[in-house]
């Protein structure tokens, strides 16, 4: 196969802040942080992505309200995954051939346009659901680009590749960050000042990413590959399948994508009908498994070079599918809460760290094919899950829904358990 191959710009700087104990001691911990340019778009995601957990507890939370139907939430969900499941190996060709940087751009720009849009409907009281669930496929579209494109990134953002499964951790640990930050303001701001303000501000959020990314100078790999598209997917998912520890990963992706992480959709449901809380109540949910979160976050950032990656993903795996069951049985919030941090702390556990295998495995010329992959199973399985825990839920109750789908992956952790020696570096 014939490809021609463009350097441009120059290396990322490496900063190194004064020489202190508590710096030292956070750079040990997380050494991506080490990067100038990792530092600016940690600081840029962080902000955006406290606004997108803004609108999604917003916009859960909006559509039960509109529609009083577990189904339309699962609906809406379901939507705004499901361009990743048509569009995702597409954007990964696209990722593989353009400057990411440049992608990033566009994708982070066209997700404000759309926040802003959903929140000015929303302040002048004339959306409907679907008018929201219309959007929320068109930011799937966009999403479809941006996933794979935010995947890839990440390599040329650290100098030391050493450092990437901090990197990664730090991604997973931004994004529960925000997990933490998001909800809580939303669930308050939701009961001063509505939904609609919540889609405004993280509209807002995103011109923190835009800045930041106009100041990283990162040496940008351009594989322009002499095949057409078609091809070229064929291409990343024959590598892909022949790839064992490849293909156990993000088989292991898909299951929980579907049948787990598809929880989370029912949660406007569940403080609503199990724990009789409010729009404050749910963002304390949310924001309890953001702090397990962000525990893996910190462990695999920082041991994640003296512990085996099976143990943090088949151990993970199991600490959430214990979690969540435990968590059908329990009415009580505190206890639930608590639950919720475990089942956060497993998940991302699993994931970071699967994310940071594939990406140590990969070469670098399929990374944006693989990675799109990745996040098709991870993402565009979602709608299969969405919808289907949403018809569980309304026909048969919340807890046989998540217990059901819990069961299914617990048969496919054993599994895992069974195949832990594929899952390598």
């Amino acid at each position: 196969m014939e490809s021609d191959r463009f350097i441009v710009d120059e290396s990322p700087e490496i900063c190194v802040g004064e020489d202190v104990s508590w710096g030292n001691k956070i750079l040990k911990a997380f050494p991506a942080l080490r990067s100038r340019n990792y530092q600016l778009y940690f600081a840029g995601q962080l902000i955006s992505l406290v606004g997108t957990w803004l609108q999604v507890v917003a916009e859960g939370w909006l559509v039960y309200i509109l529609t009083n139907s577990a189904f339309f939430v699962g609906l809406d969900a379901a939507m705004a995954m499901l361009p990743t499941l048509l569009f995702s190996l597409f954007g990964g060709v696209i990722v593989d051939r353009y400057p990411k940087k440049k992608i990033l751009l566009f994708t982070q720009s066209s997700a404000m346009i759309l926040a802003l849009i959903l929140g000015l409907l929303t302040v002048l009281k004339i959306i409907n659901v679907w008018e929201v669930i219309t959007l929320s496929f068109i930011l799937g579209i966009v999403n479809a680009v941006d996933s794979p494109a935010r995947q890839a990134y990440v390599v040329e953002l650290v100098e030391d590749k050493s450092t990437l499964s901090s990197a990664i951790a730090l991604n997973s640990g931004m994004f529960n960050a925000a997990r933490v930050i998001g909800p809580t303001i939303a669930g308050i701001l939701i009961a001063v000042t509505g939904t609609g303000m919540a889609f405004i501000l993280n509209g807002i959020s995103y011109i923190a990413v835009i800045i930041a990314l106009f100041f990283i100078n990162t040496p940008t790999v351009i594989e322009r590959h002499i095949i057409d598209p078609i091809k070229a997917i064929k291409e990343g998912v024959v590598y892909t399948v022949s790839h064992p520890t490849i293909r156990l990963l993000l088989t292991l992706s898909g299951v929980v994508s579907i049948f787990g992480w598809s929880y989370s959709t029912l949660m406007p449901v569940i403080a609503t009908q199990i724990f009789h809380l409010g729009a404050t109540g749910l963002g304390y949910l949310y924001a309890a498994g953001g702090f397990g979160a962000l525990l893996g976050t910190f462990l695999i950032s920082a041991f994640s070079h003296k512990v085996k990656p099976a143990i943090y993903i088949v151990g993970g795996n199991f600490l959430f599918i214990i979690s969540l069951l435990l968590f059908t049985f329990t009415s009580h919030t505190l206890v639930a809460a608590i639950l919720l941090f475990f089942a956060g702390l497993g998940l991302v556990s699993q994931f970071s760290m699967t994310n940071s295998t594939i990406q140590h495995t990969v070469e670098n010329n399929m990374r944006g094919r693989v990675m799109s992959l990745y996040t098709l199973v991870f993402i565009g399985f979602g709608p299969f899950g969405n919808l289907e825990i949403g018809f569980m839920a309304q026909h048969f109750g919340t807890d046989f829904a998540i217990r059901l789908n819990v069961i299914i992956v617990l048969l496919f952790a054993v599994y895992l358990w069974l195949n832990r020696k594929r899952i390598h570096t």
